[in-house]
């Protein structure tokens, strides 16, 4: 489960789309607006943000909703590389990154790495923070995922 370094897009590019996605963030409770860009081996890319709700429970997290994105797109494997931005709002409501990078939570790894194990990838993750990027493949992030193997 790799992903070769030539497939991989361009990381501020990606960046740029996870940046870009951030400013649609509907977060009138936490004021933290998180964007997410997902690449694919066919050179597309499906951004989400998140969507906070009163019953905080159901909200849900930008990579979460970019999942969903690419799965409704008929995605289904071939994640090559993940990008996310998170802070508070500025103006024009892209997120402003705090010097510590904002990784995905433990539901969003989770829902990744089914996406990757589908087509059997390790995608690059770039966790962006203010004063640079941290940069780590999922298997990283999330070891022993369980996935759609051990149903069998």
């Amino acid at each position: 489960m790799t992903t070769p370094r030539a497939d991989l897009p361009n990381s501020a590019g990606l960046i740029a789309r996870a940046r870009a996605a951030s400013a649609r963030a509907y977060a009138p409770y936490s004021g933290f607006h998180v964007g997410a860009a997902l690449a694919f081996a066919d050179g597309s890319v499906v951004t989400g943000a998140n969507v906070e709700n009163a019953s905080y429970g159901l909200s849900l997290c930008a990579e979460t909703a970019a999942v969903a994105a690419a799965m409704n797109a008929g995605h289904r494997g071939g994640l090559v590389a993940v990008a996310v931005v998170g802070g508070t709002s500025a103006e024009g409501g892209e997120a402003v990154c705090g010097p510590a990078p904002v990784t995905p939570c433990g539901r969003c790894r989770q829902t990744l790495s089914e996406l990757a194990q589908l087509g059997g990838t390790d995608p690059l993750v770039w966790c962006v923070a203010g004063d640079g990027v941290l940069e780590l493949r999922l298997s990283k992030l999330l070891p022993h995922a369980f996935g759609p193997a051990n149903l069998d």
